[in-house]
């Protein structure tokens, strides 16, 4: 297997930067009609104008659902439209090759394939099934965005986390990092309340944070 030079860029120029996270206004018949209560609508409906999301039905989105890790990891890599084009392989690979819980046939596998081969570090042993974490989402979402954008490290002063004893150390610098980024803020008790299990429109909310950053910090002005 080798991996092209310009994989990340690839995806960057061509594929990730073709659409305007700026519109705020939608025909009356594509929104989703079960969010008008939710924070955040307007973000969820543009991912929706733009195909990055989908819900059950063209008119439904169940924002209120919880996310499972298979979800969680499809949110990722369609709103960040992973794939492999950009990369050169022997042979088509496989998501049973790296994961021990996820079958080849599943409708998530290309998902976990896409995130896996565009440097998103998941958990061989990871549970499709289970409800996704915040802290967990945050950690992969984050990982997304700096290698589709070949974000630079950088340097920042941690955010004083009322409930940092609860994170999962090894997540400690995304999700600082998220702060940073404005994907995600503290409540209003200064905790970021890792273990929560999220709900659909939590997470695409991020998702559209995650890429308005991403947006912000490239020289290629979207197109509408």
């Amino acid at each position: 297997m080798n991996f092209k030079k310009s994989a990340f860029a690839a995806v960057t120029s061509v594929s990730l930067l073709t659409f305007s996270l700026a519109g705020s206004i939608f025909a009356a018949d594509s929104s989703f009609k079960d969010i008008s209560n939710v924070t955040g609508k307007d973000k969820i409906n543009s991912l929706k104008e733009q195909g990055l999301i989908k819900g059950i039905s063209d008119t439904q989105f169940l924002p209120g659902s919880k996310v499972t890790t298979a979800q969680g990891v499809q949110f990722i890599a369609g709103g960040l439209q992973l794939s492999l084009a950009a990369i050169d392989f022997n042979k088509a690979p496989l998501a049973s090759s790296t994961f021990t819980k996820v079958k080849d046939n599943a409708w998530y596998a290309e998902a976990f394939v896409n995130a896996h081969y565009n440097g998103i570090e998941i958990a061989a042993d990871i549970d499709p099934s289970k409800p996704m974490t915040k802290e967990l989402f945050t950690n992969l979402l984050v990982q997304g965005i700096e290698k589709v954008g070949n974000l630079p490290m950088i340097n920042i002063v941690p955010a004083d986390i009322a409930d940092a004893d609860a994170l999962e150390p090894s997540f400690q610098g995304s999700i600082q990092r998220s702060l940073k980024y404005n994907i995600n803020t503290l409540d209003a008790n200064g905790k970021f309340n890792p273990k929560k299990e999220i709900t659909r429109a939590e997470a695409a909310v991020m998702l559209y944070n995650a890429l308005d950053y991403l947006k912000s910090k490239t020289n290629t002005a979207p197109q509408s």
